[in-house]
């Protein structure tokens, strides 16, 4: 299975991805970013081709940047795309041109608490249990059909920081888990209900 993934910041998500993925199974194409950032450089350390398409808020067309962005990745015709840590939101022209082929990774239990601050919208929420999910990515926000997920333990003393770290580690695994599934098995997707044999 041919993957392209999406990232904005640290890239500690495609780190793990790059470390952990069963390369047999699973070969990264090549690895973009709206900006310069720490993530092109881990993917460039590894020797996996890297593209930038630039989005300056408030300077950036939206939709000529959606454009571009879908072009980039078409150029490496793969299978499916990943969002690790990418800060943006894709657009109709992106999710529309791999429709059931971009998949996210998510820090709360969706539908629960979607959007930018899903751990600390658990956290003040006062929820006993939160965790991470995958999901398909749709038109809306976190609102795609749910591929896996996995839960985490909100202990009594945790923060937003700890908390998070903790969902981390949890989403690089369940990550690594549903790539594998979907290279063994393929990925269905029935109205709400995405797939995989594994997940059956």
């Amino acid at each position: 299975m041919k993957i392209v993934l999406l990232a904005s910041g640290t890239g500690t998500l495609l780190q793990s991805v790059i470390d952990h993925v069963d390369r047999s199974k699973v070969h990264i194409l090549a690895v973009g970013s709206d900006r310069d950032c720490e993530a092109l450089s881990r993917a460039q350390r590894a020797d996996i081709p890297t593209f930038t398409v630039e989005y300056t808020p408030g300077e950036t067309d939206r939709e000529q940047w959606n454009v571009a962005l879908a072009e980039q990745i078409a150029s490496y015709e793969p299978d499916i795309v990943v969002s690790a840590g990418f800060m943006r939101i894709l657009g109709k022209t992106v999710v529309d041109a791999f429709a059931g082929q971009i998949i996210n990774t998510h820090p709360a239990l969706l539908p629960a608490f979607p959007g930018a601050h899903g751990v600390r919208d658990a956290l003040d929420y006062g929820v006993k249990v939160t965790g991470t999910t995958v999901h398909v990515v749709d038109s809306g926000v976190d609102t795609g059909p749910i591929i896996a997920q996995q839960a985490v333990v909100v202990e009594p003393s945790d923060t937003e920081a700890t908390l998070h770290e903790r969902i981390k580690v949890a989403e690089r695994q369940l990550l690594i888990d549903v790539l594998h599934a979907i290279s063994d098995n393929g990925l269905s997707i029935n109205g709400r209900k995405a797939r995989t044999t594994s997940n059956d």
